[in-house]
């Protein structure tokens, strides 16, 4: 997580906290990721929507997994605020994954998915909303996952089937 953090920031970087990462925003603490990427689980090849890069840390370990076996898979990330796009892109570059085409990173509000690169393995979000849009549903592949912070807890969608969802809600 050193790689990710702003330099005054990377002795602090081993600890189990969110830290600042400009613009009001925040790297989030290490068990949080963890416990976000097993319930997503994500795969080798998967095509990913990450909502909510930031400094790129989870988009990095999302490309490190999506890029195994034939080194297909895809991380779309998507950042609100244009400097932290810029700033997350920076820091996943160090690592070859955009240069190799795993990783492409976009600002704009995803709140409406991105339709035009649907439909998606995984969706992930980093950012907490009062619903789920719709639009990600939408754009979930059938068998896909979405894990997201809804509220005051992490949401998990499973796609069972067009408009068939099972949801888990962990609350913390």
């Amino acid at each position: 997580r050193k790689d990710f953090v702003p330099e005054e920031l990377k002795d602090k970087s081993y600890l189990n906290a969110p830290l600042p990462i400009g613009y009001g925003q925040t790297i989030s603490q290490p068990l949080t990721v963890a416990f976000m990427l097993e319930l997503l689980q994500p795969q080798a090849g998967d095509k990913i929507l990450e909502v909510g890069s930031g400094s790129g840390w989870q988009t990095a370990l999302l490309a490190h997994i999506v890029s195994g076996g034939d080194g297909r898979g895809k991380v779309i990330a998507v950042e609100l605020i244009p400097e932290l796009m810029v700033f997350g892109r920076k820091n996943v570059g160090k690592y070859g994954f955009i240069k190799r085409g795993t990783v492409e990173f976009h600002s704009f509000n995803a709140t409406k998915g991105m339709p035009e690169e649907a439909p998606f393995d995984r969706i992930i979000s980093a950012a907490s909303g009062y619903d789920l849009p719709e639009a990600w549903k939408e754009q979930l592949k059938v068998g896909g996952k979405i894990v997201a912070p809804v509220k005051d807890a992490i949401h998990l969608f499973v796609k069972k089937g067009e408009n068939e969802f099972e949801e888990s809600i962990y609350p913390g």
